[in-house]
């Protein structure tokens, strides 16, 4: 694992906008000052690359605000895998990560937790069968209330 010292070395990180610029040229054609990091797709976290090796932006905030490397994943807590202000980062299992993960693409009802079966529409929530229901809002209305049961704080029902 890289230290802190090297990363605060090497990197500036503004806890206020959640951007790292290079104190230093890391390489010949990227200059000291300009931001540091870039976006892959599909998964657009931001990685910055030191010693020719990806580390994660928001795992690299943590390390520099709190000195130690993240104990378990770390969630953004609006969502955004872009905005690592450390007031949007939070520790949290890979469960509680996924519980607030946002609607994914590909769901055709346009409700998280929500998945139709025939005429009817089944409610699951973290693997758990709620129920199958009539119209769509009552099984979403189950997922938001088993949701936010099981993960608090992490549930986001969108």
């Amino acid at each position: 694992m890289i230290s802190r010292d090297y990363v605060s070395q090497m990197l500036d990180y503004d806890r206020e906008t959640g951007i790292f610029t290079w104190k230093s040229s890391p390489q010949g054609r990227i200059k000291a000052g300009s931001i540091a990091g870039s976006m892959h797709h599909p998964r657009l976290y931001i990685d910055i690359r030191i010693n020719r090796k990806n580390y994660k932006a928001h795992r690299l905030a943590w390390l520099l605000e709190y000195g130690e490397w993240p104990s378990q994943d770390i969630d953004h807590i609006n969502g955004d895998r872009r905005d690592n202000r450390i007031e949007n980062l939070r520790l949290c299992t890979n469960t509680q990560n996924q519980a607030n993960a946002r609607l994914r693409k590909n769901n055709k009802i346009g409700l998280k937790g929500v998945h139709r079966y025939y005429n009817r529409y089944i409610a699951k929530c973290n693997g758990l069968y709620l129920g199958t229901f009539a119209t769509k809002e009552e099984a979403h209305a189950a997922y938001v209330a088993a949701s936010q049961s099981i993960f608090g704080e992490f549930a986001r029902i969108v």
